[in-house]
């Protein structure tokens, strides 16, 4: 019986190492580079893009004009919805850590069921300080300033490019040659 328990132990203790590495990849830096070309002249194609940003909420961070670049700021929260889930994991799996630490030690009492209330905010707390940052957004216009055709190389976040394929893509005419939506990233 004691066999059981332990293996029980070596399973939780194994969750918990999982619930870190989910904890680490949730937070994770997803910036990405893309190329995308329009038909469009080039400053229509900065200015429509700089003014979405802008209500969007990503403040002008200056650039480089020699390098034809544009640099943009803004704060990355994190998402309420995973500070709850990944609370509410961190409750369930320390109140079982809890429970199997009762059955392997009994003279414990009940004092084991206390680490849920320690694991519950803490993976939320985790969470909440590795996802908040400061996230950049370079524009960086690729052909010449008078050529009727623009291309253009954007480096952000994934799901800012993603937002951009998706909103800007027909008033902008932007193309690029792999689409972010099939990407398995």
């Amino acid at each position: 019986m004691q066999f059981a328990f332990s293996s029980t132990l070596f399973l939780t203790i194994l969750l918990a190492i999982g619930l870190g590495f989910f904890l680490r990849a949730a937070s994770k830096d997803r910036t990405t580079i893309v190329d995308v070309q329009s038909p469009l002249p080039p400053l229509e194609v900065l200015k429509g893009i700089s003014f979405w940003l802008e209500e969007r909420g990503w403040k002008k961070n200056g650039g480089n004009v020699e390098e034809k670049l544009l640099i943009f700021s803004g704060n990355v929260a994190s998402s309420a919805f995973l500070v709850i889930f990944l609370s509410c994991l961190g409750g369930v799996g320390s109140a079982c850590l809890g429970l199997v630490l009762i059955q392997l030690y009994p003279s414990l009492s009940w004092w084991p069921l206390l680490l849920a209330a320690i694991g519950a905010p803490l993976a939320g707390i985790i969470y909440r300080i590795k996802s908040k940052r400061e996230e950049s957004l370079e524009v960086k216009l690729l052909s010449s300033d008078l050529s009727d055709m623009s291309i253009l190389r954007i480096k952000a976040h994934r799901d800012e490019l993603i937002a951009i394929q998706l909103e800007l893509s027909e008033s902008l005419e932007l193309s690029s040659e792999n689409s972010l939506l099939s990407s398995p990233i």
